[in-house]
């Protein structure tokens, strides 16, 4: 089955501009189908087979001249050989070929280094994360019950499959901890990483305190800082930074920790019924956390630098989201995961308009619910229409 992606349109374009092209993003999200659906006249080859990237490695500049009479190339999991970025740039400075390089990684830390020395300005970055919830309505394999979404996640393959979605997050964790971490911080105690994991995500949605977290995880504030930043630099989670401005209070300055899919928070806690996570003590949480992930979803599939914050003061006024169209123009967004709307909703919004002198702006709720509302200058969408949501605010 095949399962249209938002962002094709964007990476058509950019293939026309950039001689190389590099799709980054988590493991399964799509990448390598992304990039044969685009490009179905390219020879492929993947270099997570030995035998290519044993020739890759001997002989870097044999491996691409072996493919220059191709129409293009597309090179999955690219970061296991990074030394051909190096020799695809003598190619590609030699004959002009708009899109022949197309690239996909997993490990954005192992490439970005070396593509800033040798690609920089012939090569265009995008990010694909897991399914967009408009992405999975348009091929109709978006679920009814929230729960059973935020379970499910939106990762593709445990919806082209018939494979248990909580089966394949903790293979998809073991694999990732296997793959990727141990291959980058060389980390010895598994089990170690596996509690850390753990940890974050029943911290999901709160600021990150790395001390706390170290200590409850028997580790170094160092080492909780290290292992973070290669989990955000391989689309695991996400460190989203406060929201500053020149306002009268002090706000806080330490990241939230979100993840980028709700079903490794609920595999990662043990959560693998809609009954369990109806009445789990941070169901609403993992909505947040989901909501976020569907904002970041929106903005890369768009070709827009993802602007996306929150805001919190030290006197525990707090608004989910701020998206920051330009640095006059805010967009205060509330996360509720009940069903009915109520006065609660809109308590974070009011204190920030007033903080921030901005009475008239046009606010967002986004909620449990199904239903479309507008209650004193404060839209209310359905969960379901996220999207939506985010097309009027981008396009206003």
């Amino acid at each position: 089955m095949i399962i249209n992606r938002e962002i094709l349109k964007y990476l058509k374009n950019l293939s026309q501009q950039f001689p190389v092209v590099a799709i980054m993003g988590p493991r399964q999200s799509g990448k390598t189908t992304l990039a044969k659906i685009a490009f179905p006249d390219y020879a492929y080859v993947s270099l997570e087979e030995l035998d290519k990237r044993a020739a890759a490695a001997d002989d870097p500049r044999g491996f691409l001249h072996a493919y220059a009479h191709q129409k293009g190339l597309i090179i999955d999991e690219v970061q296991e050989v990074p030394e051909l970025l190096s020799y695809m740039q003598g190619i590609v400075d030699q004959e002009y070929r708009p899109g022949f390089f197309i690239l996909t990684g997993s490990q954005h830390f192992l490439m970005y280094e070396k593509i800033t020395q040798t690609l920089a300005g012939r090569i265009a970055l995008l990010t694909l994360l897991p399914l967009s919830l408009t992405e999975l309505g348009s091929a109709g394999l978006l679920l009814p019950k929230l729960e059973d979404l935020l379970i499910k996640g939106c990762y593709p393959r445990p919806y082209v499959q018939p494979i248990d979605a909580h089966t394949w997050c903790a293979n998809y964790i073991s694999t990732y901890v296997e793959k990727d971490v141990r291959q980058v911080l060389k980390i010895t105690d598994v089990l170690a990483f596996q509690k850390f994991l753990k940890l974050c995500a029943a911290r999901v949605g709160n600021i990150v305190n790395f001390a706390e977290l170290a200590r409850d995880a028997d580790i170094s504030p160092h080492t909780a800082k290290e292992w973070i930043s290669v989990l955000e630099t391989s689309f695991i989670v996400k460190l989203l930074a406060p929201h500053h401005n020149n306002y009268s209070k002090r706000v806080i300055k330490s990241p939230k920790l979100y993840f980028y899919d709700s079903a490794l928070i609920c595999m990662l806690l043990g959560i693998k019924t809609a009954e369990e996570l109806a009445f789990h003590p941070i169901k609403g949480a993992i909505f947040e956390s989901f909501v976020v992930s569907e904002m970041f979803k929106y903005s890369y599939n768009h070709g827009e630098i993802p602007s996306v914050y929150f805001w919190r003061d030290t006197q525990g006024h707090e608004v989910d989201c701020i998206i920051e169209k330009s640095y006059e123009n805010l967009i205060p967004i509330e996360i509720k995961t009940g069903m009915t709307v109520k006065n609660d909703f809109f308590k974070g919004l009011n204190d920030w308009k007033q903080i921030a002198e901005q009475p008239d702006i046009t606010s967002y709720v986004v909620y449990g619910g199904d239903d479309f509302s507008i209650f004193k200058g404060t839209q209310i969408y359905s969960w379901r229409n996220i999207g939506q949501m985010l097309q009027q605010i981008y396009e206003r």
